[in-house]
């Protein structure tokens, strides 16, 4: 099992950026699919992005065009860079590997990292 640390996460002015880091203790080249998922206070944790290994990506509706998820496959990391942050997207914020064709999280969950935005 790979260990995902995410980390990055603050506190931002509505209308700001974050760039979120999920760093692997292992290459990342056999993940076939890796996620960025968030749970705010009182809701369930919610996928926001995910990317496969051949580059293809795929967003919620409530970040597209605001939120680009990338990999770098060199440094074992997936980046989640958000933009035109909303006082709506605070929450804790958590990667995961996905199995390619279920979707489901492969690993167990982390300390994720804390993104809040003030309005």
């Amino acid at each position: 099992q790979v260990q995902l640390v995410e980390s990055g996460g603050g506190l931002v002015q509505a209308g700001g950026s974050l760039r979120l880091s999920c760093t692997a203790s292992r290459s990342i080249v056999t993940l076939n699919r890796v996620a960025w998922y968030r749970q705010a206070p009182g809701k369930h944790r919610e996928l926001v992005a995910h990317i496969t290994s051949a580059g293809t990506t795929n967003y919620a509706d409530s970040v597209k065009g605001r939120f680009t998820i990338s990999r770098d496959n060199a440094k074992n990391t997936v980046y989640l860079q958000m933009n035109s942050l909303e006082p709506e997207d605070t929450a804790v914020y958590y990667c995961n590997a996905l199995n390619y064709y279920t979707l489901r999280p492969l690993n167990n969950w982390g300390q994720g990292t804390q993104v809040t935005v003030s309005s």
